[in-house]
């Protein structure tokens, strides 16, 4: 699928340059970004818009040069040095349709680059060296702009690349889930989901939240303890892996014995799989939220969490408290990808709900758009709180909530990729609708 995907990126480029007036553009790699006062650096990840491209995944420094009509360049740099392994250029399906020039500097990768750079854009870090080069504009915004929203659509090869993902993040979420069961700790599980997936922490595209019990009210939960708990009474794993730069964003939520959390874990898969049917083209994102809201809504309603009807809690905002963040967002190149509140690519933008302003995604569904779908139930002391002495405590019923509150909460994630005329869950097909 790699070269109709080269063929169509290539295209939209091509027309972004247009638009743009400008005659060619650089695609810079990334550099390493060293940590303070120490000569060590972070891991590196290689730029999306380089990405989309090619994936080179560990070659800093170097470059991609697309002019339209032309051949483009892959200027790859490779560090003379005997402190690490310098980058190799991969066997693979993709350089064949580049012009390899290998560099050893940024100083031969100027000499591999056109004299006149006046009329060339430069996408990446705005190095210091980039005045001298004579390059046209830096990360031009109207370049980027139109560029950003095309990348919303993936190819056919981008979704086979995210499916790929999915299929390897099912092997870890299995593996996580067995050593839930056999009362590992967060840390133990985090390594069995690694391992599964046969990647290192640094090449997952986020870092998991591995979530047991009362932690998985923490929506971005960042701590991996090493210490097992007396009980384990639920695991809230988010986690996914990388294939080919593409990244998967699964999450799962699991209940360690029958009981109304369990129940409520069962009642959210149900949910969860009713908001994805919904996912089809020509539809506002913004209206599949608010159909999550209410279904959560009337969830809580049913589960004795609230005391007041739906059409309270709604009005009221009373169910937000136990779902405050958005239903999902575009998935690619990046976890939360960009384009996602693009109403063109002239800079205009579809406005966020007002009592929604966490939601990364109001565009209208498209095919060949991935979105992940994360509807989510929880009991957060932080919002909580304050609602025990305020306008919602009546509608609340706080013995409920106790029983509840040593579990956490609940969130379950796919990956759609939507299609002519519906949806295709790359996640339950990975996970064989587990």
């Amino acid at each position: 699928m790699y070269p109709a995907h080269f063929a169509e990126v290539s295209r939209r480029t091509a027309d972004a340059l247009a638009r743009s007036h400008l005659d060619a553009v650089i695609l810079h790699a990334g550099e390493p970004i060293g940590l303070f006062l120490d000569d060590q650096h972070y891991p590196f990840k290689a730029h999306p818009p380089f990405k989309w491209w090619a994936p080179l995944l560990d070659a800093p420094g170097s470059m991609i040069v697309f002019r339209a009509g032309s051949r483009p360049t892959l200027i790859f740099r490779v560090e003379t040095d005997f402190w690490y392994q310098p980058a190799t250029l991969p066997e693979s399906w993709w350089p064949a349709h580049f012009e390899v020039i290998e560099v050893h500097s940024k100083q031969e990768s100027r000499a591999a680059l056109p004299k006149d750079l006046s009329k060339t854009a430069w996408i990446g870090d705005p190095l210091p060296e980039l005045i001298g080069w004579g390059v046209g504009s830096i990360n031009p915004p109207d370049l980027m702009r139109r560029l950003d929203f095309t990348r919303a659509r993936k190819t056919p090869y981008e979704i086979a690349c995210l499916a790929e993902a999915n299929q390897i993040a099912a092997q870890g979420h299995r593996a996580a889930a067995a050593c839930f069961r056999a009362g590992g700790s967060e840390y133990d599980i985090h390594q069995a989901f690694a391992s599964a997936c046969g990647q290192r922490e640094q090449e997952l595209p986020y870092n998991a939240i591995v979530a047991l019990n009362e932690a998985a009210s923490v929506l971005h939960y960042q701590v991996l303890r090493r210490d097992r708990p007396l009980e384990h009474r639920s695991l809230l794993l988010d986690a996914g892996a990388s294939f080919a730069g593409y990244g998967s964003d699964v999450t799962r939520t699991t209940a360690s014995a029958q009981g109304d959390f369990a129940d409520l874990v069962d009642h959210m898969d149900r949910l969860q799989l009713g908001l994805c049917a919904l996912a089809k083209p020509g539809i506002d994102w913004r209206d599949i939220h608010a159909a999550a809201v209410e279904r959560i809504t009337a969830l809580l309603c049913v589960a004795g969490v609230l005391r007041c009807g739906a059409d309270e809690a709604l009005e009221s905002g009373a169910s937000r408290l136990f779902f405050p963040h958005g239903i999902g967002h575009l998935l690619g190149l990046e976890v939360h990808d960009v384009g996602g509140t693009m109403a063109d690519d002239a800079g205009g933008t579809l406005p966020k709900p007002p009592r929604d302003p966490a939601l990364r995604l109001t565009r209208k569904l498209e095919p060949g758009f991935v979105v992940t779908m994360e509807p989510g139930l929880y009991f957060i002391d932080a919002l909580l709180g304050p609602a025990r002495s305020g306008d919602h405590a009546k509608r609340i019923d706080w013995q409920r909530v106790e029983a509840l509150r040593p579990f956490g909460g609940v969130r379950i994630e796919d990956n759609l990729a939507v299609t002519a005329d519906g949806c295709d869950n790359l996640t339950r097909d990975a996970l064989g609708f587990s």
